[in-house]
């Protein structure tokens, strides 16, 4: 297939301070995730944070209305209305570089980034952390409100492919490497706290086995419906 499905232009290099894209199912673990101001957030495997915006707003209450929301670092600050504090890791430099133009370009205070391996972001020993004062991880138990955990995966449902250069080897080594993060996520997370697991593979041994896994593991996990969310219900 050489012709594109949509007679829509490229947004390469056009518009870069106003127009970002992202697909719909990163958007939809944002609000899945329910952050809310002044609340503490994690966010463990922090990809470049990007917003499709329509215009520059006066207030927040019209930034969310007129915005479509796209990164999930980015997207859950504008839900946050920029008030609380979120530490975003990850442990590649270019990505957290990318992360932090994003963040500064759209003047959002309440987002702190650190290069990081989050499969050690728990530290037991730590003392209190306080969000006022974000420190470089490790973090102690039970610091956050919220996590999501948008875990480095295979991709395998990422878009349609005519074929699949992974290695067997390379797709049997993710699942542990995502359980690694889960439970340093599971330690984070505070009692009643809400932890969002998402892949963008639809390999079952990244997805339904490790939410399988968890709540054998993790017996003060429980597995909670996704809230019904439609598209232009926040968009709009």
């Amino acid at each position: 297939m050489v012709d594109p499905v949509y007679a829509a232009p490229s947004l390469n290099a056009e518009l870069s301070d106003v127009v970002f894209t992202q697909n719909l199912p990163s958007i939809v673990a944002s609000h899945v995730l329910d952050p809310q101001p002044g609340e503490t957030i994690l966010d463990m495997c922090a990809s470049p944070g990007e917003l499709l915006l329509t215009s520059n707003f006066s207030d927040w209450t019209q930034y969310n209305r007129f915005c479509i929301h796209c990164g999930k670092t980015t997207h859950i600050a504008t839900l946050m209305r920029d008030k609380g504090c979120l530490i975003a890791l990850d442990k590649t430099a270019p990505k957290l570089f990318k992360l932090k133009q994003n963040v500064e370009r759209f003047r959002l205070s309440l987002v702190h980034c650190f290069i990081f391996d989050s499969t050690k972001a728990l530290d037991k020993s730590a003392k209190e952390f306080v969000p006022l004062i974000p420190t470089p991880p490790p973090y102690p138990p039970e610091s956050f409100d919220r996590i999501l955990l948008d875990a480095p995966c295979s991709a395998l449902g990422q878009r349609p492919q005519p074929m699949c250069s992974i290695s067997l080897t390379e797709l049997m080594s993710y699942p542990a490497y995502q359980r690694s993060l889960f439970e340093q996520a599971v330690g984070l997370l505070r009692p009643g706290g809400t932890l969002v697991y998402s892949t963008c593979s639809f390999n079952p041994e990244e997805n339904e086995a490790q939410v399988a896994w968890a709540l054998k593991s993790f017996p003060q996990l429980h597995l909670s419906n996704q809230v019904g969310w439609m598209f232009w219900h926040t968009a709009i």
